[in-house]
């Protein structure tokens, strides 16, 4: 006996035309609904939002695309908390980064591994700022609300963690995030190197001269 599965119903391919009705669990729905929002930011990042189709990101969660509409009323939803997530996926991952190095190293820690290679090299597994700010400034402006809501929430991360001031905290995020999006679009190796180590070099710079002014 062979069953498809969604989020709401099963599918008995021995039985024609009947649905089994199965009434599941919040614990279920929230499963669910947390393998679709893996889902779309992996398809995101690998290939941006209008490329990606609900039913394809749907697929590589492994259901239905009628369930779908169970845990979000559209797109631009799911592009919302994809954002929302993802970001705040990211500042856990640097927060981190940065209590693992202590005061004042966490700051300039977490500079060396986004401006690193290996960060550079998988986008499918990094920050989704880079790989989708251009497609964001021309999305709804429900999606540019929450981005830029994530947007202040990454500068205050940062400003925490050197003291530095929300100026230079907005420059850094500014200048790593424009960075790494440069150094994953040319196609000579040395120039992305050179890219992402002089970018280092100037923010490490000015974190040095904010530690010696205090």
């Amino acid at each position: 006996m062979t069953k498809n599965y969604d989020d709401y119903n099963i599918y008995d391919d021995a039985i024609r035309n009947r649905v089994i009705k199965m009434p599941y669990t919040t614990s279920h729905k929230m499963k669910v609904r947390k393998k679709i929002l893996d889902s779309a930011a992996h398809e995101f990042r690998t290939n941006g939002i209008k490329e990606v189709s609900v039913p394809r990101l749907m697929n590589g969660a492994g259901l239905t695309h009628g369930g779908f509409y169970a845990h979000f009323k559209n797109k631009d939803q799911l592009v919302a908390e994809v954002c929302s997530k993802a970001i705040e996926d990211t500042i856990d991952r640097l927060q981190q980064i940065a209590m693992n190095n202590g005061d004042p190293a966490g700051l300039q820690a977490v500079v060396e591994f986004y401006l690193s290679d290996s960060h550079r090299d998988h986008p499918d597994e990094g920050c989704i700022i880079p790989s989708l700010a251009g497609e964001i400034s021309r999305s709804s402006d429900d999606i540019r609300e929450v981005f830029t809501e994530e947007i202040r929430r990454f500068i205050s991360f940062l400003t925490s963690l050197g003291t530095i001031s929300r100026d230079q905290g907005a420059a850094f995020l500014s200048t790593m995030v424009g960075s790494l999006l440069l150094s994953r679009s040319v196609s000579d190796p040395d120039l992305s190197r050179n890219i992402l180590s002089s970018c280092k070099t100037l923010i490490t710079k000015e974190i040095l001269s904010v530690q010696t002014a205090k």
